[in-house]
C-alpha cells in the first residue's frame, strides 16, 4: 500500500491510466468518482413516495444541468478532481469550452469534435490512439484534465449529442497539478509513454518493480474434480495469471462448452468461500469459448489467456481450477507472486471476481419486472465497503427468429424502418454509492457505457482497446455478443455500500420465441475479512440456456446433469 497521496504531478496522473495496484488501496474519506451525461432528465426520484418515475426513458441524446448564453452546462463539480474520460457519439462543431479553477478564460474552447481530434492546439491531428480511441463511431478520450477548486464544462450550439464526463473528486488537501489547456514537454511526452504501454498491453509481461517471481505449472484438470494452481501460505501479491490450453485444436462448440465446464477460484487469507468464482473463460473476459482480444487487465488469443489484475493477501493464496466436464483438461499455468509483507498486505482491499445470470441477490425483485419503478434496472453488482467497482464482462445472448419480410437496407434495417425492434443496448449504466437514492453515475447507453456508439445500426464491428472492447459480436447481431469495460483510473470507490445497474429492456424470453439473457463477470475490490453474496452456478446454468427456443444444447455428447 503506497501513502495516502496528497500531491500529484501531471505524469503522476498520467500513471494513474495504467497502474493496477494503487486499485487495491483502500478509499479514503473525501475520495469519489462518477459521470455527468446527457441522460434523460425525466428520469426521477420521487422523495415523497420513495419511488422512481419514468425510470426507463430513453430520451438520452441533450439533458444537462442548465442553460448558459448559447449552450449547456454539461459538467460541474468542486475540486479537488480530475475529468478522467470524455466520450461522445456525435461530437459536433459547437465549441467545448472547459473553466477551470473559476478563472473567467476557459482552458480549452474549441470546437467539440476537436477535443477529440486535435491535442494541445497544435495543428497537426491528435496522435494517442490507445488514450483517445474511436470505437465504432464513439469518441473517446482518456486525457486527464485536472483541476484544483473548480471546474465546469459549457458545450456550445451545435456541440453534437450525446456525452459523458467521467471524473474522481478528492479530499480537500490534496494538491493537483495546475492545467492551463496546454501540455508541456515532460506532460506530453508522459502520454506519450502511456500511449505506448497500452499499446503493449498484453504482449508482454507486466514490468514489476517490487521483488518478485514466477512460477510455471503444468496443471491436470481430471473430469468431474479439480485441481490446485497454487497454494502459497504467507503474505504476498499476484501480479500476472497466464494460462495456455490446448482449446485452439478443438472445434469452436467445444471451446465454448469447455470454458463453461472450467471454473477458476481464489481463496485469500484462509477464508472458506472464495472472492474469485467465475467460468475460465469469462473470467478471462470474454464468452462464449475463445474470442481474442487484449484490454489492460485481461485478454485471450487462441492458445493464451492472461489476468494482469493485482491480487494482495496476507495468510496466503489458493488458485483451483474445477472441471465440470467428461473429459481431462490439461493446462500450462504462469503466475508471478510479488513479495508483499503482511504488514503491507493487511491494509490493502481483497481482489474479487463473480459471474452470474439475474442475481437480484436481496432486492425487492418486482419493484424490477416490467411495471415496476426500478424497471428496466439489471443488477451488475451488489456490495459492501470500503471498496473499488473496477469493471465488468457482459456476456449477452440476444437472438431471434428472422423476420419473413425483408428489409430494404442491411440485415433488418434502419432507425424506424426496422423489420424486427432486435437490438437489445439501449440500457443506461447507474450506479448508486454509499445509500445514494439517485445515482452518481447515470448513463446513456450500454454501448455508450462501453465506450463505443450507434451500435443499433449495423454494420456490427469487434474491437478492442485498454479499458474498453467489443471481442465478439455476429455479423448480423442475431446471437451471442460480448462486451467489457474496465475502470482503471475512473474506479468507483465507495465507504459503504456499491449497487450498479445496466438497464435490460428486453426479457429473457420475449416476443414469439425470441431470447434475451445476460451473464456477468464482475470485477472489484473490498476490504479483507468481507464475503461477497455471490455463490458459485451449477453448470446447467451457466451453459443450458444459451440457445434459441430452448434446443437442446451439445455437451460433448453428455448430459449435463452427468457432469455436475
Amino acid at each position: 500500500m503506497q501513502p495516502v497521496q496528497t500531491s500529484y504531478t501531471y505524469r503522476d496522473l498520467v500513471e494513474r491510466l495504467f497502474n493496477l495496484e494503487v486499485l487495491a488501496d483502500p478509499p479514503v474519506p473525501g475520495e469519489r468518482s462518477g459521470s455527468f451525461s446527457s441522460f434523460d432528465r425525466s428520469s426521477v426520484y420521487n422523495e415523497d413516495t420513495r419511488r422512481y418515475e419514468n425510470w426507463g426513458a430513453n430520451d438520452d441524446g441533450g439533458g444537462y444541468i442548465r442553460g448558459e448564453d448559447s449552450g449547456i452546462v454539461a459538467c460541474e463539480l468542486e475540486g479537488p478532481g480530475v475529468i478522467w474520460r470524455v466520450w461522445s457519439a456525435l461530437p459536433g462543431e459547437g465549441h467545448i469550452r472547459i473553466y477551470l479553477d473559476n478563472n473567467k478564460e476557459p482552458a480549452i474552447d474549441k470546437p467539440f469534435r476537436d477535443y477529440f481530434e486535435k491535442f494541445s492546439d497544435e495543428g497537426s491531428p491528435a496522435n494517442f490512439p490507445n488514450i483517445a480511441p474511436t470505437l465504432s463511431r464513439g469518441r473517446n478520450s482518456y486525457i486527464p484534465i485536472p483541476f484544483q477548486k473548480h471546474c465546469k464544462v459549457v458545450l456550445d450550439k451545435d456541440w453534437g449529442s450525446y456525452y459523458h464526463f467521467t471524473y474522481t473528486q478528492f479530499p480537500k488537501e490534496v494538491q493537483l497539478p495546475n492545467f492551463t489547456g496546454k501540455f508541456d514537454k515532460d506532460s506530453s511526452i508522459a502520454l506519450a509513454e502511456a500511449d505506448r504501454l497500452l499499446q503493449d498491453r498484453g504482449r508482454h509481461r507486466p514490468h514489476q518493480h517490487q521483488p518478485h517471481n514466477d512460477r510455471t505449472i503444468s496443471l491436470p484438470v481430471p473430469a468431474g474434480g479439480k485441481s490446485v494452481a497454487l497454494d502459497h501460505a504467507g503474505a504476498g501479491a499476484i501480479s500476472m495469471i497466464r494460462i495456455r490450453t490446448e482449446l485452439a485444436h478443438q472445434t469452436e462448440e467445444q471451446q465454448r462448452i469447455a470454458l463453461r465446464q472450467m471454473v477458476i477460484s481464489m481463496k485469500w487469507d484462509r477464508e472458506d468461500k472464495p472472492s474469485v468464482w467465475a467460468p475460465l473463460g469469462d473470467f478471462f473476459g470474454s464468452a462464449p469459448g475463445i474470442k481474442p482480444y487484449r484490454a489492460l487487465p485481461l485478454g485471450m488469443d487462441a492458445n493464451e489467456f492472461y489476468c494482469n489484475w493485482y491480487m494482495p493477501f496476507s495468510e496466503g493464496a489458493i488458485i483451483e481450477i474445477a472441471n465440470d466436464g467428461l473429459e481431462l483438461q490439461t493446462l500450462l499455468i504462469d503466475i508471478r507472486l510479488v513479495d508483499v509483507t503482511k504488514e503491507q498486505a493487511d491494509k490493502l482491499l481483497r481482489f474479487h471476481a463473480k459471474w452470474h445470470r439475474d442475481a437480484f441477490l436481496d432486492l425487492e425483485k418486482e419493484r424490477f419486472a416490467e411495471g415496476g419503478d426500478r424497471w428496466p434496472d439489471w443488477p451488475l453488482l451488489l456490495a459492501e465497503g470500503p471498496g473499488r467497482f473496477c469493471g465488468v464482462h457482459l456476456h449477452v445472448y440476444n437472438a431471434w427468429k428472422k423476420p419473413e419480410q425483408d428489409p430494404d437496407t442491411w440485415w433488418y434495417g434502419r432507425e424506424d424502418r426496422k423489420t424486427i425492434d432486435w437490438w437489445w443496448g439501449e440500457g443506461d449504466e447507474k450506479f448508486f454509492v454509499d445509500g445514494e437514492t439517485f445515482p452518481s453515475t447515470f448513463g446513456t447507453g450500454s454501448e455508450d457505457y462501453i465506450g463505443y456508439a450507434w451500435a443499433a445500426e449495423p454494420p456490427f464491428p469487434m474491437f478492442d482497446s485498454a479499458f474498453a472492447c467489443q471481442p465478439y459480436v455476429e455479423i448480423d447481431g442475431n446471437g451471442h455478443t460480448s462486451v467489457n469495460r474496465f475502470h482503471i483510473c475512473d474506479n468507483i470507490p465507495f465507504m459503504h455500500s456499491f449497487e450498479g445497474f445496466i438497464e435490460k429492456y428486453k426479457a429473457n424470453d420475449w416476443e414469439d420465441g425470441n431470447r434475451c439473457l445476460y451473464a456477468a463477470t464482475v470485477y472489484w475490490y473490498q476490504i479483507r475479512g468481507t464475503i461477497d453474496r455471490y455463490v458459485p452456478i451449477e453448470l446447467q446454468e451457466r451453459i443450458g440456456y444459451d440457445t434459441l427456443n430452448d434446443e437442446e444444447p451439445k455437451y460433448m455428447n453428455a448430459k449435463v446433469e452427468d457432469s455436475l
